[in-house]
């Protein structure tokens, strides 16, 4: 089989010819790695370790507005986000990290009440369009990639999951619900409309072989109950929307979910990527198997395994794998990002031991 036919025949839980393997690889990692690794691009890396390519394609669609606007100030490793409307602006502020190679919050946008009708308001404000020539590059990178990767599109996140991380923080976004919770809602319910949106223009132009909501789920963040009710209903109107395409949705959730599993059980979405082990997560692939029988779980390891050595991370997986009735819809991944210390010999050698394990059909 082709990478992009393992990953597919894994996502729809159907036989494979051997187990899909995939590192995930960042510039993080890469900027870590001496020698010539320090000078590879992320294709040349996952080439050079024999994975089953993931790749993502370019977003082709764009926001338009009539009364609001997003702008953003970047000064050193300091990046300001400022969302303006007619009502008054919020302001979210970002820090670079270089280790990670990534933009942390340090100051959120809604920070009382009031910020939470402006924040409403921006979101209602928005147009969706589509970006001709970025919908053009991106079949034409579906094209050139063929059956080397299998290639995806994000949609979003569900409005509960952008609230706790990117609009009033882990404390803020509790408290602000319990206190205010009818604006709370009025707000989930404008970007949940523009979420089902771009999952409807990506379900009916988007070349991708599959579609992911990152909500990076986690009972340390939400509880069961409000996952229940505020992520449940718009991620099933997004499978719905995909499912009428015959189109695949995956869930980016990274986080502790044994808590959840029973809610995730009756999502009817194709699997779960990042899907992450003790002790960095707390579910195992039994778990997962257990509780989801028809989900694909993509990860299986965690960051804290791929800092030991080649022979005690085999052995894991190994263990791990044993304990499944069966292999179908089982996805190798280092779960989150594979942490830098991690040589890349090490993927390499875990990488070759995964294309010869003897699979249960």
């Amino acid at each position: 089989m082709t990478p992009k036919q393992r990953w597919i025949a894994a996502l729809k839980m159907e036989t494979v010819d051997r187990l899909p393997f995939w590192p995930k690889i960042n510039n993080s990692y890469i900027n870590y790695q001496s020698g010539s690794f320090k000078n590879m691009s992320i294709e040349q890396f996952h080439n050079w370790i024999g994975s089953d390519r993931h790749q993502g394609l370019t977003f082709f669609i764009k926001e338009k507005r009539n009364t609001s606007f997003l702008e953003e100030k970047k000064q050193d490793s300091i990046r300001k986000i400022i969302y303006g409307t007619k009502y008054g602006n919020l302001t979210a502020t970002m820090k670079f990290d270089p280790s990670s190679q990534a933009w942390h919050p340090i100051e959120f946008p809604v920070k009382n009440k009031d910020d939470i009708k402006i924040m409403a308001h921006w979101f209602s404000d928005c147009v969706l369009e589509i970006d001709r020539e970025k919908l053009q590059e991106a079949k034409a990178q579906y094209k050139e990639i063929g059956n080397n990767a299998v290639t995806v599109h994000t949609i979003g996140t569900s409005a509960m999951m952008v609230w706790v991380q990117h609009l009033a923080g882990i404390e803020n976004c509790h408290y602000f619900l319990a206190d205010y919770t009818s604006l709370v809602e009025e707000l989930f319910d404008v970007m949940n409309k523009k979420l089902l949106k771009t999952a409807q223009i990506l379900a009916e132009q988007s070349p991708a072989d599959f579609f992911y909501l990152v909500e990076n789920t986690s009972t340390t963040l939400i509880s069961p109950s409000q996952c229940q009710k505020y992520c449940f209903p718009v991620i099933s109107e997004c499978a719905k929307i995909l499912a009428n395409k015959k189109k695949l949705l995956v869930l980016h959730m990274c986080g502790y979910l044994k808590g959840l599993l029973p809610i995730l059980s009756k999502l009817a979405v194709s699997g779960f990527e990042a899907f992450t082990s003790p002790p960095v997560g707390n579910t195992t692939l039994i778990d997962g198997r257990s509780s989801c029988p028809d989900k694909c779980l993509i990860g299986g390891t965690n960051a804290v395994l791929w800092t030991k050595s080649a022979e005690e991370i085999i052995h894991q997986i190994e263990n791990d794998l044993e304990q499944l009735p069966h292999h179908r819809g089982i996805v190798i991944t280092s779960a989150g990002v594979m942490p830098p210390v991690c040589k890349p010999e090490t993927i390499k050698k875990v990488c070759q031991w995964v294309k010869e394990y003897k699979i249960k059909l």
